[in-house]
């Protein structure tokens, strides 16, 4: 079977990339074809629409915060097997990182993949002007391979008729179909209840439609012609995900509807370098189990099952002792908050959270933080030692502390210039910061050098 591969981009934010995404998504499957999904950029939402849709591990692209190499290693580890990819692109084709260079964009994302693009155009209103719209991405840059187009929010059979012509006259690209505006299905907003929706199964009825809709306008077979392209010849090199066959440590996973936001390949660069992945769930009050090594909570909605949490005395009595007692851990966005004094949710209700960092969460209606951060560690930080690594945040919270003298996880760098966040001891890293540790694979060495290190103590007690 040949290799095939596109990128399903948009003219901007909002225009409809995640609805076509998951349909096309949901059709192939109905096709009988195993598709695995991609998110260019830092993103943990839509890709857990694509994993619920294809029941394979959605992966993100990032060609700001990886190498050329290291894209392309984690691009082929994640395809293996399956008959096509789809990458979901992020804001509009030529937005990334940089307003001056597609550094981080998916125009940017597609050329170090070398992959055809379909542009995904919002033709609410307009007829030949699309077709405008259309040619000014086709010479807006040389390097991205637009082959396509998909008219989204078209009023009528005869309104993409007239767009189609337009488009496939001035551009000499097919424009292989269409959804309309007044459909009846929407796309559920991601709303913080997304995940748990997405777990409950609430939501596959809602794919299904949308791939029989997909089938029923849009031509697969000229988007699987399209697709198809030339293997990607990766160096020789080792990748990042060869597995050992000695497992040196086992490190605790909080996963659950509240702790969900990991990037596979952390998990799976853990795996390969040693770790054996042991998950256990808050929310059940399950505590941290027994033998372990180390201790990962990552991100996701704390505050929406902050009364379940804070009830959950055994779970939160069990981590205060855990990491008082050495186990050397790493705390994401909402494991962070999690391990507060409290948080303090929208209504102005204080939920006791776990209490080994001294400090407070308040979350607000706006956002506090969003974007790119590269960081460095602060205060003996034993997972990034002289090392720099990059990730992001996005959060509606904030932290508030008393202490005079707070020591920091973490110096970021971002947009807005240079900050301090976290919170640091000798064996606990926490912060607000999403870090992705194929940025920075030292972090893993460093984090199970020190897991053995704690290992090695404990054994010397007992």
């Amino acid at each position: 079977m040949p290799e095939r591969r596109i990128v399903i981009a948009g003219t901007g934010s909002g225009v409809g990339k995640t609805t076509m995404t998951i349909g096309l998504m949901s059709a192939l499957k109905k096709r009988g074809l195993t598709v695995q999904g991609f998110k260019c950029g830092p993103d943990f939402i839509d890709p857990s629409y694509h994993t619920a849709v294809t029941n394979r591990s959605s992966r993100n692209l990032d060609s700001w915060m990886f190498s050329k190499d290291t894209l392309l290693d984690i691009f082929t580890h994640g395809a293996e097997g399956a008959d096509i990819s789809i990458m979901e692109g992020v804001m509009g084709f030529f937005d990334g990182k940089n307003p001056e260079t597609n550094e981080g964009s998916t125009a940017d994302i597609s050329m170090v993949t070398k992959s055809p693009v379909l542009l995904v155009v919002n033709c609410s209103s307009m007829a030949r002007s699309a077709a405008a719209i259309v040619k000014g991405f086709q010479v807006f840059a040389e390097g991205p391979h637009i082959v396509g187009v998909i008219a989204n929010k078209v009023g009528s059979e005869g309104h993409f008729q007239l767009v189609k012509k337009a488009i496939e006259q001035e551009c000499d690209i097919p424009v292989i179909g269409y959804l309309k505006r007044e459909l009846d299905i929407e796309i559920p907003e991601r709303h913080l209840g997304l995940i748990p929706s997405i777990e409950r199964g609430d939501l596959d009825s809602f794919f299904d439609r949308l791939g029989e809709l997909i089938l029923e306008t849009i031509d697969i077979d000229k988007l699987l012609e399209l697709s198809v392209v030339e293997p990607i010849k990766v160096k020789n090199k080792s990748s990042l995900f060869g597995r050992e066959k000695e497992k040196l440590v086992k490190i605790a996973v909080a996963k659950d509807a509240a702790f969900n936001f990991y990037y596979p390949e952390n998990i799976e660069i853990l795996e390969a370098k040693g770790a054996e992945i042991v998950y256990f769930s808050p929310l059940a009050d399950d505590i941290v189990p027994e033998g372990v090594d180390g201790l990962y909570i990552g991100g996701g909605f704390p505050e929406e099952f902050a009364g379940k949490l804070a009830s959950n005395m055994k779970v939160k009595r069990s981590l205060k002792d855990a990491i008082e007692n050495g186990l050397p851990t790493l705390a994401e966005c909402g494991g962070f908050m999690y391990l507060t004094n409290s948080i303090e949710t929208s209504g102005e209700t204080k939920h006791q959270m776990v209490g080994v960092i001294p400090g407070n969460i308040q979350m607000q209606s706006k956002l506090a933080a969003l974007g790119y951060r590269e960081v460095t560690g602060q205060n003996n930080n034993f997972i990034l030692g002289d090392e720099t690594a990059r990730g992001h945040e996005f959060h509606y919270s904030s932290f508030h502390t008393d202490e005079e003298s707070l020591p920091y996880a973490f110096e970021t760098k971002g947009m807005r210039g240079l900050n301090k966040e976290g919170y640091v001891t000798y064996n606990l890293i926490a912060g607000y910061t999403h870090i992705h540790f194929a940025s920075c694979p030292a972090i893993v060495d460093n984090w199970i050098e020190k897991c053995l290190e704690s290992k090695g103590s404990k054994d010397l007690q007992s």
